[in-house]
């Protein structure tokens, strides 16, 4: 069946908290919608709902098992999905954050067993939309760049309708400038620092902070 369904494109500078409370509605009802953050235009849906996650494997064309960045609200309920034994790591992380800085971390027996995985990259964004949603919500969100397999990130949000308004429900914008670079994806999952990929935020700034 043709999904005749095309994506609404909704504003955020001028409706801010009704958009948080709509997001905040699709991403409980497991439905797929696009927002932007404090780097670029990423899709968004609860990772905890396998359908969800299946489909947006689909739309990117990503290969299965290929793990997400997860948003989150504070280090407070960081905690309850991951496993941190370290008072230097906690610091650091509270040091970092909130700013486009992914770091991956080894999550705790029932959150592993949930997602399948022994450790999960997660982030508190720089955005105000962003935290307002994840605050309404206080649970983890993947945000994953809005792009096919291999291809360039989507960043103006008429194009990602063109593209992508079939796939999704809502497409969140805002006319306000966006740093389209991607994040800084760090390991803090053993005792050691280490640079998966370098973003606006640079790693020798990282280390300087975890020494």
């Amino acid at each position: 069946m043709i999904n005749t369904k095309f994506a609404a494109l909704v504003n955020i500078d001028n409706e801010m908290e009704e958009s948080v409370q709509k997001a905040k509605k699709l991403y409980l009802e497991g439905t797929i919608f696009v927002h932007p953050t404090d780097t670029i235009y990423g899709f968004a849906a609860n990772p905890f709902n396998d359908e969800t996650v299946q489909k947006i494997n689909e739309i990117k064309q990503r290969d299965i098992g290929k793990k997400y960045i997860l948003l989150i609200n504070n280090v407070d309920n960081l905690l309850t999905y991951t496993d941190i034994q370290s008072e230097k790591h906690l610091d650091f992380l509270i040091s970092i954050w909130p700013n486009p800085v992914s770091v991956i971390l080894k999550l705790n027996k029932k959150t592993s067993e949930i997602l399948k995985s022994e450790t999960a990259a997660f982030r508190i964004p720089n955005h105000r939309f962003s935290l307002k949603l994840l605050n309404a919500i206080k649970m983890p969100m993947i945000s994953t760049s809005v792009n096919r397999k291999d291809g360039e990130p989507f960043i103006d949000p008429i194009m990602i309708r063109d593209e992508f308004g079939s796939d999704v429900d809502t497409i969140f914008y805002s006319d306000k400038k966006l740093f389209f670079e991607s994040s800084t994806i760090i390991d803090l999952s053993d005792s050691k620092l280490l640079l998966i990929r370098e973003g606006k935020i640079k790693f020798a700034e990282l280390l300087k902070k975890f020494s």
